[in-house]
């Protein structure tokens, strides 16, 4: 069995190392910033060798799957978000759940960001995300379930919690390996492999926010409209399970040197910027069409509002990282959308509602270049991929792990006053906090 990602090894090492000095490259007229595709893996012993394909076709169908499974990453967050009156109604949630449900995912992505790569060391990335699409679609499919005759009449609540956690650890799993394995096995193509992929987690979020009520709408039942995002996760698992039964088992040792993340000032004051990012972006998945629909917004309205929100932080993650990198510090940047996106955020929920796609569109713009600028300081505040992927694993476990915190106080907030206006507070001071560290992150500053 050859591998086709070894054909002209020094023209793909070459095209690769001009890659990473520039930090980015083109796909059609975009710049895709690759400074976010950190190889989880690369402190592995022996290397990690890149997926076993038989031909350039065999490569291109590695590269759909990588893609389609990036289309699976984020629906889980919004499609729930989309029906959660209807949900907490019908199904007769109390009050703690609806918190528990919108904070368990958050929390889990970054609790099992630190298991992946151990498991990799063990079974290999590609079954390591075999196993992550059928817990994702296991959990899809437990999620609408009513277990009421099974579990004395507790209705649903059971199969949400426990699908939903299974969910989120699958999906913390996807997280961690994707990027690396995009970036070793596609060298030659990282422009276009990096954009699809990037690109495919965002549409993820905003098909799930603008198609799930419209299926309630016809179907009349939400279990429906969250079923059905079980689908495209099946066929995924079904399209990639050959690509990894295929691939042999090498016991990896991990290397124990290099930086300590965890000393150094620079990395905490990247990781809590990733904390107060985190904590408005999953709260936007999680509550902006609830919080609109509590303002009057009708539930197929609010769902667009969301998805066109979301297509708008694909544009802002485009561009933010490339903008980033051409200035000799990312302090201006980090501040403006900082602001940009509290703003839009408290604005969405105290601001006039004739202008609601207005403060959608800079919440959105805001909160694409507040992630982007984030993830983009992995590579802009250190020397060496090593020491990347260890603030990687940093931001990642503590950035969600604590992140989550915001979707938790929104929910309380609102479970305690009746009304997402404390909310609108928080956020204020949220955005405001997310400037002073991203103003510290992004001075010329090194891990170290």
């Amino acid at each position: 069995m050859t591998d086709a990602t070894n054909a002209e090894p020094g023209m793909q090492q070459r095209t690769a190392d001009s890659g990473e000095a520039h930090g980015r490259t083109r796909t059609g007229s975009s710049l895709v910033d690759l400074s976010t595709l950190v190889d989880a893996e690369i402190d592995e012993l022996p290397a990690a060798e890149p997926t076993r394909v038989g031909s350039r076709r065999a490569l291109a169908y590695l590269g759909v799957c990588l893609v389609l499974i990036g289309l699976n990453l984020r629906s889980v967050f919004s499609s729930l978000s989309a029906v959660l009156p209807e949900v907490t109604s019908q199904a007769g949630l109390p009050g703690w759940s609806v918190v528990v449900l919108t904070t368990v995912p958050v929390t889990l992505l970054g609790v099992f960001a630190p298991v992946a790569p151990v498991l990799a060391r063990r079974f290999g990335a590609e079954r390591v995300l075999l196993g992550a699409m059928a817990l994702l679609t296991a959990g899809l499919l437990l999620r609408p379930v009513d277990t009421g005759a099974a579990a004395a009449g507790s209705g649903h609540l059971p199969a949400l919690l426990v699908g939903t956690a299974a969910c989120g650890a699958a999906i913390a799993l996807c997280n961690v390996l994707l990027p690396g394995l995009v970036k070793r096995d596609f060298p030659h193509r990282l422009g276009l492999m990096g954009g699809l992929y990037t690109t495919a987690i965002c549409a993820s979020a905003a098909l799930g926010a603008g198609f799930t009520y419209p299926v309630y709408t016809a179907t009349g039942e939400w279990t429906k409209a969250l079923w059905v995002w079980a689908l495209p996760a099946a066929v995924v698992l079904l399209l990639f399970l050959p690509v990894a039964l295929r691939q042999g088992t090498v016991r990896h040792q991990a290397v124990r040197d290099g930086i300590n993340v965890w000393r150094s000032p620079v990395a905490w004051q990247v990781t809590i910027f990733m904390v107060l990012q985190a904590m408005m972006s999953f709260s936007g998945f999680a509550w902006l069409a609830p919080i609109l629909r509590e303002r009057g917004v009708d539930g197929a309205t609010a769902g667009l509002i969301v998805a066109v929100c979301i297509v708008l932080q694909m544009l802002g993650s485009l561009f933010a990282p490339a903008l980033a990198a051409r200035f000799r510090d990312q302090r201006a940047i980090n501040t403006v959308v900082a602001l940009m996106t509290g703003g839009g955020f408290v604005l969405s929920i105290l601001g006039p509602l004739n202008l609601i796609w207005v403060w959608a569109g800079l919440l959105g713009l805001g909160q694409g270049s507040l992630t982007a600028a984030a993830l983009t300081l992995i590579m802009l505040r250190t020397r060496d991929g090593h020491t990347a992927a260890h603030l990687s694993g940093m931001m990642q476990g503590v950035g969600y792990g604590v992140g989550s915190t915001g979707t938790l106080m929104v929910g309380q907030l609102h479970q305690a006053t009746g009304s997402f206006v404390p909310a609108g507070i928080l956020f204020m001071v949220v955005g405001l906090l997310a400037a002073v560290f991203g103003y510290w992150s992004g001075r010329n500053r090194f891990v170290e």
